[in-house]
């Protein structure tokens, strides 16, 4: 393979410094990827599963009130392989309250969430959650949005699970379900631990709600957060490395809710790369490595698929994280790379659409007249997207400089994970926290 890829052209986005980086447009000479030798001095490993990207749309994603030009360049990021997989809140997160009192629904917001996925070919997965007030002692016909991560109140499991059949009945093209969202208003803080036993319970009831009226939704849960202790500190568990320890209390979530749940079509979880208490790794992939440590942890507990419904690719300390930033793609691609390695089926972005969020974006902010363009992730992002749902690529670690790389037999991304620029004999360097992408 390596003469192949000597013959490949090269793009790399690296140290823009606007708003968003022109990612269709190579700006590193092609010269540089013929000098990158990715046979000589690199461990390669063949990705475990077939692994489908997507996205999770959040409050602003490509609305109709964004303007025109901006939302038309966003929708052209997301058509062009940004996503396998599209997930919308049933609630919250860009739409409105679709049962304001009992039996009066409202479904224009997610309407137009789900027109929007079917217009870029996306999959569709619909995260159940979050409930109406008057499922959590509010009063029917208002809708307080400081309440929105509320847990229903045990009493209105079954009318939570009945608007859950309801959605899924709706739109056909519901694919996969997920059941709440981080076990949101689920703990019992004078226990110090998660209420996996409530949970479970609402997981059940819409668990069998949604696969009487259409068994061929699949249904996963239990979204739990995996959080990162400091290795030795109270609550922190014997699964660690260099990122950190998981919290027992997340572990026990998902031990109870294997053994106690009526049945599941996946598993699914989210995380971050960062420590709650401090000890965050220097390196982008050492941080990367909990995502695959905690996928293997779950793998010999279940046959079930692995999800990650959410996942939080911190900087490295020093760099600057947000969707323009260089340093955030590259944290994000580390990630991903960690994702392909331990088998992991689904991984789903956090808000494609740039905003506040210290992280990756897939397109800048369309709420502004000049955004919906591409970033720093954009170009590598979509090369991998198509190649790692089809399966064989392989993901490599140079042992002699900081890079990691994707390789199929039709191109290459090759990743600087840091903020110095890595040598290369006889051509310029690859720029700090380069992304290259090589295609034929």
């Amino acid at each position: 393979m390596g003469a192949l890829l000597l013959a490949l052209t090269l793009a790399v986005v690296a140290g823009c410094s606007g708003p968003a980086a022109d990612t269709e447009t190579p700006t590193v000479a092609d010269a540089i990827a013929s000098a990158i030798d990715l046979d000589t001095g690199w461990e390669w490993q063949p990705q475990g599963n077939r692994l489908e990207l997507g996205v999770t749309h959040t409050k602003d994603s490509l609305d109709s009130s964004e303007p025109a030009e901006a939302r038309s360049r966003g929708q052209k990021v997301l058509s062009d392989d940004s996503g396998i997989w599209q997930n919308q809140h049933l609630m919250g997160f860009g739409t409105l309250n679709p049962e304001p009192s009992p039996g009066d629904f409202n479904w224009d917001s997610l309407d137009k969430r789900m027109q929007l996925i079917e217009d870029t070919q996306g999959r569709t997965v619909l995260t159940l959650c979050c409930a109406p007030d008057w499922m959590k002692g509010g009063e029917a016909g208002e809708t307080d949005w400081s309440k929105l991560e509320k847990a229903p109140d045990p009493e209105h499991f079954d009318d939570f699970a009945r608007l859950s059949a309801a959605a899924v009945e709706r739109y056909p093209q519901i694919e996969r379900v997920l059941v709440w969202n981080e076990l949101k208003g689920f703990y019992h803080s004078d226990e110090n631990r998660w209420d996996y036993e409530g949970y479970t319970e609402l997981y059940n009831k819409v668990y069998t709600a949604v696969k009487a009226v259409r068994p061929d939704v699949q249904v996963g849960g239990p979204y739990a957060v995996m959080t990162s202790l400091k290795p030795g500190s109270e609550n922190a568990s014997d699964l660690a490395g260099p990122w950190g320890a998981a919290d027992k209390r997340a572990l026990d979530i998902i031990d109870y809710w294997l053994e106690h749940n009526v049945g599941a079509d996946f598993i699914a979880v989210d995380g971050s790369t960062a420590t709650r208490n401090g000890g965050d790794p220097d390196q982008v992939d050492a941080g990367a490595q909990k995502f695959a440590d905690v996928t293997r942890w779950i793998q010999q507990r279940t046959p079930l698929a692995v999800w990650w419904a959410e996942f939080y690719a911190d900087t490295a300390q020093g760099a600057e994280g947000g969707a323009a930033s260089p340093a955030s793609a590259v944290a994000t691609l580390a990630t991903v790379a960690a994702f392909a390695r331990s088998g992991v089926s689904v991984a789903l972005l956090w808000g494609p659409q740039g905003s506040s969020l210290k992280y990756s974006a897939l397109w800048t902010d369309s709420t502004e007249s000049d955004g919906g363009k591409p970033t720093p992730l954009t170009r590598a992002w979509q090369w991998l997207v198509p190649r790692l749902a089809k399966g064989g690529i392989e993901i490599g670690r140079s042992a002699t400089q900081p890079l990691l790389a994707f390789r199929a037999d039709d191109g290459a991304v090759i990743v600087n994970l840091t903020g110095t620029d890595v040598p290369v004999p006889g051509h310029d360097p690859l720029p700090a926290w380069g992304v290259a992408v090589r295609t034929m």
